[in-house]
């Protein structure tokens, strides 16, 4: 497995200067073997040492590279990493080294609709986004083909797993998809970087863009959580009956207001029950006689 290591590079501006004057020096030795063999004192030394001297400077050429910020430069030698150059500018080196150049910069990757079966078996329709950006060069370079590639597939299979291990809504205390969103989108992200740590890349975020039932089922299952509403809302409404009528019963009986026997009391439940608990306004029935008429 590779490993980065940080590279340090000759600031090109000054090999400019170098160059420039590499090819003033072979431009001059040129005149002067011209002159000397318009003498008649022709001097090979000098055509060699111009030739040699410029070709040198042609050669060199070769080392310069631009390095842009949020940017690196791969080095190789013939086939062997020798390291990675971060700094911004224009810089030169061994004009043998082979340069690969890797962004930086953070990437927002939008993955596809997924459709899998959540932990009840149902078929969902699921995507996320994830943000990433690169922090290893040397594993993103030589150990995976295309991390780009590779860092797509892998959230797409962590996403599918992710869907997998929770139910789209949860009827009870348990935890969803729908109903955990900060859970579910830090286990998105955790199983992410595991799949990703090979092609050297750093997962910033991610969270999920699109959660549906599939259409096949959306209709069956809205009808489902409207019933488990209704549900809840009846319970609800029940509990907060029953713990008026406790109360007002317990007033009653600590206040000394009216003395009521266990069957007047079990109708006046009933009363307060249905007051409280029906969908529609009761009508109330004014008593004239005593209680027990």
């Amino acid at each position: 497995m590779s490993k980065e290591t940080m590279r340090s590079v000759t600031a090109g501006g000054s090999m400019v200067f170098v160059h420039l004057a590499g090819l003033a020096g072979a431009w001059a030795l040129s005149m002067h073997a011209a002159t000397a063999a318009r003498a008649g004192e022709p001097q090979p030394a000098l055509v060699v040492g111009a030739v040699a001297l410029f070709g040198l400077c042609v050669l060199g050429m070769r080392g310069f590279f631009v390095v842009n910020p949020n940017e690196a430069q791969v080095l190789q030698l013939f086939g062997h990493y020798v390291g990675t150059a971060r700094q911004p500018g224009l810089r030169w080196t061994n004009p043998f080294y082979t340069r690969v150049k890797v962004s930086e910069r953070v990437v927002s990757l939008q993955t596809e609709h997924l459709k899998v079966n959540d932990l009840d078996g149902n078929p969902i329709e699921i995507a996320a986004i994830i943000v990433w950006k690169v922090t290893d060069t040397a594993k993103a370079t030589f150990d995976v083909d295309d991390y780009r590639r590779y860092v797509l597939i892998q959230s797409e299979a962590a996403l599918r797993n992710l869907a997998t291990r929770y139910s789209y809504d949860s009827h009870d205390e348990g935890h969803s998809l729908r109903g955990s969103t900060s859970q579910v989108v830090e286990h998105l992200q955790k199983e992410v970087q595991e799949r990703v740590a090979l092609a050297g890349v750093s997962i910033i975020e991610a969270r999920i863009s699109h959660l549906a039932y599939a259409p096949e089922i959306a209709q069956a299952m809205l009808q489902r959580q409207q019933a488990s509403a209704i549900i809840a809302a009846r319970q609800r409404i029940v509990d907060g009956a029953v713990g008026m009528v406790e109360m007002a019963l317990a007033r009653l009986a600590r206040n000394n207001v009216v003395t009521l026997d266990e069957e007047r009391k079990a109708q006046m439940v009933s009363n307060l029950l249905v007051v409280l608990c029906g969908e529609r306004a009761t009508q109330p029935v004014i008593n004239t006689g005593t209680i027990y008429q």
